[in-house]
Formats: C-alpha cells, sequence, structure tokens
C-alpha cells in the first residue's frame, strides 16, 4: 500500500521571498504558496512570479507543493492559473469552489495548457453552497479530466459566509465538517481541515488537531511553523498503534485464518476489515519514517 502523509500542510505567502526558502526546510508534510489571501492587491504579480519561480527551482524534498490561485471570479486568477500550470507543482488550491461546473472548467483549461498530468486540483470548500453541493463535488474526483484529488475545508470563510461563531469545539461546524469528510471518503479522496487561528493558544490547537485527527481528516492545514511538531504528533500513529496494527496484520494472515472474517487478538474480537485500517495505518507509519 502507498500512501502520502498529509498531517501537516502549511500557508506560505508567495510575496515573501524568504518564507518560500524556509518552507524548503521545515519538517511540514505539505507547503502551499498562497497567491490568495496572504497577498496583497498590488503584490498579486510580483508573487505570482516569484512562486512560479520557486517551484521550478524545486528543492522541497518530499514536501508536497501546492500553489493556491486567487479566486476564479477575481482579475487575477487565468494569469494565476496559467502560471501555476507551467510551473508543475504537486498540486493547483483553488479557493471557492461551490459548483462542479468549476472543477470541470480548471480541468479543461489545465487540458488545454497541456498541464504536467502529475499537477492535481484541491478545492477549498468555504461557502454555503459548497456544503449543500458537496457529494457533487466530490464526485467529481471519478472524472479523471478534473484531476480532483482533495479537498481543504476554509473554516474562517465558512464563518464569515454563514455568521457561524469559531467558539472551542467548533460545535457550529461539526455537521459541515463530517458531511465533509463523508463525501471525501465515499469518492476516495484526501481531506484537510482548515487553519486554526490563535497562535497563543498551544492547547487550543492541540485539541483542534485531535479533534480533526478523530473526524477522520487527513491532515491539518497550518499558519505557523510552531504549529507543525503539534500537529505532525496528533496525525502521526503512535508506537502502540503501529503495535497493534502489525499484531492485527500478523494474525489475519495465518495460514488457519486467510479465509476467516473474524480473529480473536489479545482477548478481543477483530473484523478483517480492521485488518485493512491496520495496513494503512502501519504504511503511513513507514511512509512518515522514511522522509528525510
Amino acid at each position: 500500500m502507498i500512501v502520502r502523509p498529509r498531517r501537516s500542510v502549511l500557508y506560505m505567502p508567495g510575496s515573501n521571498a524568504r518564507a518560500i526558502d524556509k518552507a524548503r526546510t521545515l519538517p511540514v508534510d505539505g507547503v502551499i504558496l498562497d497567491l490568495e489571501d496572504a497577498v496583497a492587491p498590488d503584490a498579486k504579480e510580483q508573487a505570482r512570479a516569484q512562486v512560479a519561480d520557486a517551484v521550478k527551482a524545486g528543492g522541497f524534498g518530499s514536501r508536497e507543493v501546492f500553489i493556491r490561485i486567487n479566486g476564479l471570479d477575481t482579475q487575477w486568477s487565468a494569469e494565476d492559473l496559467r502560471a501555476a500550470a507551467a510551473a508543475g507543482p504537486d498540486a493547483i488550491l483553488v479557493p471557492k469552489v461551490s459548483s462542479t461546473e468549476q472543477l470541470e472548467m480548471i480541468g479543461q483549461r489545465l487540458l488545454d495548457m497541456k498541464a504536467d498530468l502529475k499537477t492535481r486540483v484541491w478545492a477549498m470548500i468555504e461557502t454555503p453552497a459548497a456544503i449543500f453541493n458537496i457529494m457533487a463535488l466530490a464526485a467529481e474526483a471519478r472524472d479523471s479530466e478534473t484531476r480532483l484529488a482533495g479537498f481543504v475545508m476554509g473554516t474562517n470563510d465558512l464563518a464569515k459566509e454563514t455568521r457561524a461563531r469559531q467558539v472551542a469545539g467548533r460545535a457550529p461546524m461539526l455537521g459541515w465538517l463530517s458531511t465533509c469528510v463523508l463525501a471525501a471518503r465515499a469518492h476516495g479522496i484526501d481531506i484537510l481541515d482548515g487553519v486554526y487561528n490563535d497562535l497563543s493558544n498551544a492547547d487550543g490547537f492541540r485539541g483542534e488537531c485531535e479533534q480533526a485527527r478523530d473526524f477522520g481528516f487527513d491532515g491539518k492545514t497550518l499558519i505557523h511553523p510552531n504549529q507543525i511538531a503539534p500537529c505532525n504528533a496528533a496525525f502521526s500513529p503512535t508506537p502502540d498503534d503501529v503495535a497493534q496494527a502489525k499484531r492485527t496484520i500478523a494474525a489475519f494472515d495465518l495460514p488457519e485464518n486467510k479465509d476467516k472474517g473474524v480473529v480473536q487478538i489479545d482477548g478481543r474480537m477483530v473484523e478483517r476489515m480492521h485488518a485493512e485500517m491496520a495496513r494503512r495505518t502501519v504504511a503511513i507509519a513507514e511512509a512518515i519514517e522514511a522522509r528525510p
């Protein structure tokens, strides 16, 4: 089983050359070189060129590289998409995706531009319409031409659009978050949780990482390097998790258990589906261990 850890994905302003250089050295699974919210209008063109040059130059190692373009209804989006396609990042992150037509349009534009097939599309889920359309949006991943590989929750924008309060525990958003996880899993794509704004509240951040992990998110988007270590810890299998997973795999691999749907391990009845979950746990742990 081949899996790619996406525990921690850090936003970096595309207008800040030093931040982009630093991204090449941080213990993060992915970086989002941002042309949208983190860049002032008068710096958009300079940031676009700088990000494209940085991606072409490489040096990010095993880190997954995203370019977040400006919204499709803005004056910058067309040039952003063209520059991103030419640069060839791992993924292009599209903000405020609300309809399947938007994803199909992006896919068609990338096809027309002959963008490298390795470059995937991720959609930001940050509007009420996106929540209502989430199953249809996730289903676009079944169409290879859309290149859809994942969702990123835009919880700040969701709060703005709905007037929901951003409170500890995120009670107003729990239904939206779980619905998006279900849609992503139904159609085989990954999903990242939104950012945590209060950099001074380490306990609150740790708790939100654990909540996201328990909900089934693959990882979390970050706004500061100080958030990387606790985020990686929350989304990494513990040694006990890995040991238990290996025991489960070994039990089902015994010749006498090859055809059994349920076996007893350490006094517990364990179903074969748990062996499949265990294989993913081990694969994730091995992929993390293999990172330089």
